[in-house]
């Protein structure tokens, strides 16, 4: 499975690219108002720190008007996914950004049958906001299952990238349904790392070192 870092923040992406762990890269308009940078600026910076994906989102709610966004957002470097809301502009301008070569994600995708439109309109991702869905009591994993029982029926090629990511067992379940991709804030993915037995196991391991009056640099 694939790992998105869901930020605007330079720094924590370079960090966490260091690693090997960043296969891409989601913004939203939320992320670059808090990043505080300018949308083309910054998202420019990040597509040359990363090799994969970079999304980057239309901010128009018309059809022709995002497609001439997604346009503009797509010069700026080969690894641009624009990204589009899912509704019908949204889709439609799916169609024709996918039609001309570029990547899109399609996102803010609560149902089944909404992904199941965004494939068909070709999209390269489909982005379920699985948290957002848990906020309302509906469990958010039972949609990534009906996806990918879906896209698997029919053979579409859109990845699920899971959205929405807030704990480190979405990730998990994730992974076990089959996701093709999940996006998490920085503070997600550095929990993946994180155990209790980990963290007791290493101290009682630098507790007997000590006690040796060994060194090894």
């Amino acid at each position: 499975m694939k790992f998105f870092v869901d930020t605007a923040d330079i720094d924590a992406i370079a960090e966490l690219n260091a690693t090997g762990m960043v296969d891409g890269v989601t913004t939203n308009p939320s992320l670059i108002l808090k990043s505080g940078r300018d949308i083309l600026e910054v998202t420019r910076e990040i597509c040359a720190l990363v090799d994969g994906p970079v999304s980057a989102e239309v901010v128009s709610l018309e059809a022709d008007d995002m497609i001439a966004e997604g346009r503009k957002l797509a010069k700026i470097a080969p690894n641009i996914a624009v990204k589009v809301p899912l509704t019908w502009a949204g889709l439609k301008t799916c169609k024709t950004l996918t039609d001309e070569g570029h990547m899109v994600n399609v996102t803010l995708c609560f149902s089944a049958n909404q992904a199941l439109l965004a494939a068909k309109a070709g999209a390269t991702f489909i982005s379920p906001f699985v948290g957002r869905l848990d906020d309302i009591n509906m469990d958010g994993m039972d949609l990534i299952s009906d996806i990918r029982a879906i896209y698997d029926n029919f053979g579409f090629e859109t990845q699920i990238l899971v959205a929405s990511v807030r704990t480190v067992n979405q990730v998990t379940q994730s992974a076990l349904i089959g996701a093709d991709v999940i996006t998490a804030p920085p503070s997600v993915l550095k929990k993946l790392a994180d155990h209790p037995l980990t963290d007791a196991g290493l101290a009682a391991f630098m507790a007997d070192w000590a006690k040796t009056g060994q060194k090894i640099l």
